[in-house]
């Protein structure tokens, strides 16, 4: 199953499709209250439930209005192309008490918040009387969010990061020897005033951490510098997914751009869980573009525009 959560994918096991929904912030409302004022102008129209190909092309679109934007983002997400990934199955939340995340960015967040906040506060959100119940049958205690780099190129927001951390009542673990800093990382951050925030809020959570987990206390573990090597069939469940292979991973900076990558180390370890979920993005499918001008594909002079046709949002960027 694709889009449990959005750009996610559920590797392993029944969870009712209303758990789709969009991430449940405070300040959702304020998008809500928007869109409600423009869908009651009298010039606005809104036709859902239409699939561009299939439903209606674009030349037909074209011909009905003057002008047509092209802002559906990215559809299509991103394979990580390693053994045991067609391990996706519709996800259980009841079989087992942990689960991983593969990913550092808002969505993987968002994935983990979900998974880890009482059910008391989101009952007081908008999310869907379906989600709720199976979140509150869940028997999900520990999330692990792992991810290629260091904290420093965590690819989440400082607001996002603060709210799971924020979590009442919750572990949350990290490796102190993750956050220790080379020349390369101190110029990033220099240069970077999210990134530099983003450090500086995982230093502060792992320095008030605990010795340990209470009783029952709920846990989110950060997992830097891994990545995904294999997903592990069980062997007592044919299909499902026993836990991830990983391999641990060093930073080495280019030369020519000074972007630190991931490279592996040849080291690997075992994470045991039963249930998987990719939050690492999409393809990247971009309509070529001018600041927003879609180029023409049947001329060879580039600079060519279709005639009323735009793009905007990822599908631009």
């Amino acid at each position: 199953m694709k889009d449990l959560f959005s750009g996610t994918t559920i590797l392993d096991s029944s969870l009712e499709a209303d758990l789709l929904v969009p991430f449940y912030h405070r300040n959702h409302g304020i998008v809500t209250n928007q869109f409600s004022r423009v869908a009651h102008n009298d010039r606005f129209s809104y036709i859902g439930n239409v699939t561009l190909g299939s439903s209606i092309s674009l030349s037909e679109l074209r011909d009905l209005y003057h002008v047509v934007v092209l802002a559906y983002g990215a559809e299509s997400e991103r394979a990580c192309g390693i053994p045991g990934e067609d391990l996706n199955l519709a996800p259980d939340l009841k079989s087992t008490d942990t689960a991983v995340v593969l990913g550092q960015g808002n969505v993987a967040l968002d994935v983990a918040r979900l998974l880890l906040r009482p059910t008391t506060e989101l009952a007081t959100t908008d999310i869907a009387s379906s989600a709720l119940v199976a979140l509150s049958e869940s028997s999900i205690r520990k999330v692990y969010l792992v991810g290629r780099r260091g904290p420093m190129q965590a690819a989440c927001t400082a607001k996002e990061l603060r709210e799971i951390l924020g979590i009442k009542d919750l572990y949350i673990h990290i490796r102190n020897v993750d956050l220790l800093t080379t020349s390369a990382d101190e110029e990033e951050m220099k240069s970077n005033r999210i990134r530099r925030r983003v450090y500086e809020l995982l230093s502060k959570a792992a320095s008030s951490e605990t010795s340990g987990p209470s009783p029952g206390q709920r846990e989110l573990h950060f997992v830097f510098f891994r990545k995904p090597d294999k997903f592990v069939e069980s062997d007592e469940r044919s299909g499902h997914v026993a836990g991830v292979q990983l391999e641990k991973t060093v930073l080495r900076e280019n030369e020519g751009t000074g972007i630190q990558t991931a490279v592996g180390t040849g080291q690997f370890e075992e994470l045991s869980c039963r249930l998987v979920l990719k939050s690492i993005g999409h393809h990247r499918g971009i309509v070529p573009n001018a600041l927003g001008r879609v180029l023409s594909d049947n001329v060879e002079d580039t600079t060519q525009f279709e005639r009323g046709l735009y793009v905007s949002g990822w599908l631009k960027r």
